[in-house]
């Protein structure tokens, strides 16, 4: 997975996900995007705010149980320094 960002000049953050044909069918991206909406809403409130944040989804994330996600997720987050961590 990748994280891309850029200051938005707003007092929130947006989120775009983006999972490409090469991960599988319809079906199954579509439900990526649903499992990486659930893990940003739930560290949604540790991360500073005024940022356009898109997540590119790899073909390996179908294998991933929900907690693999939420690790990478949060890891991802504190390299590029948004999770307030405490």
């Amino acid at each position: 997975m990748l994280i891309s960002l850029r200051d938005n000049d707003l007092p929130r953050n947006r989120y775009g996900f983006v999972v490409g044909k090469r991960t599988g069918t319809a079906v199954s991206r579509n439900r990526v995007k649903r499992r990486l909406r659930a893990v940003i809403d739930g560290v949604h409130d540790c991360l500073g705010q005024g940022y356009d944040i898109v997540i590119v989804a790899k073909p390996a994330i179908l294998q991933q149980p929900y907690s693999e996600l939420q690790r990478i997720v949060n890891v991802l987050f504190q390299r590029a320094r948004l999770l307030k961590v405490g």
